[in-house]
């Protein structure tokens, strides 16, 4: 797992999943375009629904817990990134969301 900037996540979403573990609450605040919505907690029993053959990009507010979930990932067998400063760098960024 390595921590990646906006700038790269943005280039490499199109290719790789993105996966939003914030809780629904958060979403308001917007959502990377094609992003996988499941909260931390329903990971476990969610977990089918990643390609085990495709790198993830974790995402949540500031970073502490993708952080976690890509070092889950990662023990599962997937290859897992998180975005530096979260959602909160990419909205400030001007990034698109929907």
């Amino acid at each position: 797992m390595s921590e990646i900037s906006i700038t790269e996540a943005d280039a490499r979403r199109s290719e790789e999943q993105v996966l939003d573990v914030r809780e629904d609450f958060e979403l308001a605040d917007g959502v990377i375009p094609g992003a996988i919505h499941i909260p931390m907690g329903e990971l476990g029993d969610r977990l089918p629904e990643l390609d085990r053959t495709r790198p993830v990009i974790v995402v949540c507010r500031s970073g502490n817990r993708s952080a976690t979930v890509a070092n889950a990932l990662t023990g599962a067998g997937y290859t897992a990134d998180t975005i530096a400063g979260g959602m909160t760098a990419w909205t400030r960024a001007g990034l698109p969301t929907t």
